[in-house]
């Protein structure tokens, strides 16, 4: 077993990788910027992430690092562009460059609005064509993998993540006008009688192929035991528009589909720059590479069940013992 760093490990998504690894027996270790004020089923090493080689010391002997932080306060990385750029490419550069350095497989984490929203299940070898800010920085970074790490980096889009978070006891996130949280919240205000608004109207990412996030673990965890080099899309199978998906959700959770509404989101909601409508992957060159099984949406919500009752991550994907 391998000896693996998580940038963002108590975020949901690294939380979530952070414990996927651990699971299937690596040593994990997350680099945080400052101690975790509750104690983490993974090591956290303070790390200066201003500094390579502060990164580079604190990633000595590890096999991979995966790096899946980021800055999530939209406005700040529009009203602050020195520091929107740094805290994306940047820190991507420092860290790419501190894996080289220590001999590590970067795996980068990605999103599917790196595309402009126009096309489709967008294969792997897209390299997008992003319509706001955000996803020209997530671009940026990806093209800091090809650049600095041609042959060993990995480029992992994931969408519309669902799931639970690792390292934060608080509910979950309220709708966005993506698709993170959106099972999750529907499901609370769902179980509470409460009515649940659908995003709709012109300023909202409309289509997605969901991703769960202990799924997208595992599915990391493949990358890493393979040494898999490339660009990979770490979503399932189906692609689905918002109110069909809130519909299944509530066929797979037993919920009151006459609950659902939908409306425009407020002022309040809305995203500081243009919304690509589809954001839907294709994982099919993913699959093949990762010698993965069916991960369907009707799965992923079952295994997000499973999860939200016993607060147990469930992934699909079970950890590869390689000859």
């Amino acid at each position: 077993m391998a000896k693996i760093a998580v940038t963002g490990s108590n975020g949901f998504v690294g939380g979530n990788i952070a414990n996927m690894l651990l699971a299937a027996g690596h040593e994990v270790i997350g680099l945080v910027r400052s101690s975790p004020t509750k104690e983490l089923p993974w090591k956290a090493v303070v790390t200066d992430l201003s500094d390579t080689n502060s990164i580079a010391q604190a990633t000595t002997g590890c096999a991979a690092i995966v790096h899946s932080a980021i800055a999530n306060d939209f406005n700040k990385l529009q009203q602050n562009r020195p520091y929107a750029y740094d805290s994306f490419v940047g820190l991507t550069q420092r860290v790419t460059h501190a894996a080289n350095k220590n001999g590590a497989q970067i795996i980068y984490i990605s999103t599917g609005w790196v595309m402009d929203g126009t096309g489709h299940l967008a294969l792997e070898s897209d390299t997008g064509n992003p319509v706001n800010f955000y996803g020209v920085l997530k671009s940026l970074g990806e093209q800091v993998i090809r650049d600095l790490a041609p042959e060993t980096g990995a480029i992992a889009r994931v969408d519309g993540v669902m799931g639970i978070h690792q390292t934060l006891e608080v509910g979950p996130r309220t709708q966005d006008v993506g698709f993170g949280y959106f099972a999750s919240a529907l499901v609370a205000d769902l179980k509470a009688g409460k009515t649940f608004t659908v995003f709709g109207g012109e300023l909202v990412n409309k289509v997605t192929a969901p991703s769960l996030a202990s799924e997208i673990g595992a599915q990391i965890e493949r990358i890493v035991s393979r040494k898999a080099a490339g660009t990979f899309h770490l979503v399932g199978d189906d692609a689905i528009n918002r109110m069909d998906y809130a519909r299944l959700i509530c066929e797979i959770f037993e919920l009151d589909k006459t609950l659902l509404r939908e409306a425009a989101p407020s002022i309040e909601d809305q995203f500081p720059g243009n919304v690509p409508v589809d954001t839907s992957l294709s994982n099919l060159a993913t699959k093949k590479a990762l010698g993965l099984s069916s991960t369907s949406l009707r799965d992923l919500l079952i295994a997000l069940k499973t999860e939200i009752d016993t607060g147990k991550i469930t992934a699909i994907t079970k950890p590869e013992v390689l000859v």
